[in-house]
């Protein structure tokens, strides 16, 4: 997924094969298609891999935190963990084509095919922090979809900020407003 990446980045979306991929991965074509579909897909995995940590996380936090906290720090572990030796604020040239990259209809809809099965997973995670039902209860879904609304809100406006920012402190502001139902901002003093 690295490689896939890194020359879509490089050269665009539609000037990368998956014989390109296979080659900047030292793997052969056969290999990558064990692994991904197609290059949508291998470009979309980093979000799956996000997701299996990010509810990896949630289930090794402590049982006695309270679950807002536990789903923050498991949403920020999940992204610090992809952030590497990455900058905190990104260079407005990888902003510029990673925001062209989640543009193109292809790569959403691989993303929302993602999405929708890590919200499963998501949301069995808070069933069994809060003793429900994932297969009966609504309470999961509902956490789990507005957590996932929560961080697509924060990666959007992080790609579009101007300045550039850093994406963790959007996710906790993120998740803190969401955590706290949301209150009007302008009773608030804020925004």
């Amino acid at each position: 997924m690295s490689a896939a990446l890194r020359l879509v980045l490089e050269r665009g979306l539609d000037n990368v094969r998956i014989e390109d991929i296979s080659a900047e991965a030292g793997v052969s074509p056969r290999t990558f298609s064990n692994y991904f579909s197609s290059k949508y897909e291998a470009l979309a995995a980093r979000h799956t891999d996000r997701a299996e940590h990010q509810v990896a996380a949630l289930r090794a936090r402590p049982a006695g935190e309270p679950l807002w906290q536990a789903i923050t720090e498991a949403t920020i572990q999940a992204w610090e963990r992809h952030a590497g030796t990455q900058p905190v604020t990104p260079e407005p040239e990888r902003l510029a084509a990673t925001r062209l990259l989640i543009e193109e209809p292809s790569l959403q809809a691989e993303a929302l095919k993602l999405a929708f099965a890590s919200q499963r997973e998501f949301a069995a995670a808070v069933a069994e922090r809060t003793g429900g039902d994932p297969e009966r209860d609504l309470y999961p879904h509902l956490v789990a979809a507005t957590v996932s609304a929560a961080v697509q809100a924060a990666v959007g406006h992080w790609l579009h900020a101007d300045p550039p920012v850093p994406i963790v402190p959007l996710l906790r502001d993120a998740l803190r407003r969401l955590s706290a139902g949301l209150p009007d901002p302008s009773t608030q003093g804020g925004a």
